[in-house]
């Protein structure tokens, strides 16, 4: 088989289906590896988790990951902007007791004021206003976060536009923010690792999961950026992207 033929087989190949927020159709594969970052979040809320009462999951793409996390405390919602995700999460969670809440981006929650003692967030957006008012005084709100120099590498490889609006997305923002709207900062971390690609149909994968980070994205418009970078990989074994997170533990004054 030749060069150009596995590279348009690759490409194909991304055309795979994606629902919720998994990625293991490549990383299960070990296409793609992340490096490890120098916290896990799963562990950090895990305790918390067990001890809650009352407990709200922001973002919770298709339910995967808070379904993991069982035994749940009784009381358990789950929200979730993406509107392709709400009906996977919905058949996931209800069964095991979870409500879950179709939200919009700019709107206040659906939720009562004061009724969780904890809420957990994995890369999605808030108000830190609104989930101050959703938690009960003395309650913890965690939030792990997706920086603003996230992937960027994949722009430079692309030759894409690297400006977008989220680039003053960084730990310092955030902290000033929750603390602007009467949160304590109990715990605030900053790190950087990668993920390593081994073959130009799980990047191709991974863009079109993410059609945020290079808007104009299509196989066709970067056909001969992606024939490119194919050819790079091919020499070097793989191609390594850098990602950026950062993680915020706050908790609401009694």
């Amino acid at each position: 088989i030749s060069e150009r033929e596995a590279f348009e087989i690759l490409l194909e190949d991304a055309d795979a289906p994606f629902s919720g927020w998994d990625f293991s159709y490549i990383s299960d594969s070990g296409r793609s590896k992340t490096a490890p970052w120098d916290w896990n979040y799963t562990s950090i809320i895990l305790p918390l988790v067990r001890s809650a009462s009352a407990l709200l999951d922001m973002g919770t793409g298709g339910g995967e990951f808070l379904a993991a996390l069982q035994p749940l405390p009784e009381k358990t919602v789950a929200t979730e902007g993406y509107p392709p995700n709400v009906p996977v999460a919905r058949e996931r969670l209800e069964a095991l007791g979870v409500t879950v809440q179709a939200v919009e981006s700019g709107k206040p929650l659906p939720l009562e004021d004061a009724a969780f003692d904890l809420i957990i967030n994995r890369h999605e957006e808030y108000d830190p206003v609104e989930i101050l008012r959703v938690t009960q005084p003395g309650g913890a709100f965690i939030t792990h976060q997706v920086g603003g120099e996230d992937d960027l590498d994949l722009n430079h490889l692309l030759g894409a536009d690297t400006s977008h609006p989220y680039a003053h997305w960084t730990l310092a923002y955030a902290d000033d923010e929750l603390r602007a709207a009467g949160w304590e900062i109990v715990d605030a971390r900053d790190a950087f690792t990668f993920t390593r690609y081994f073959d130009i149909g799980a990047i191709v994968y991974y863009l079109k999961a993410i059609p945020w980070q290079i808007e104009d994205f299509s196989v066709e418009g970067y056909r001969e950026r992606l024939w490119e970078l194919h050819q790079r990989i091919g020499r070097e074994g793989y191609v390594d992207v850098r990602n950026h997170r950062f993680l915020l533990v706050a908790r609401k004054p009694s």
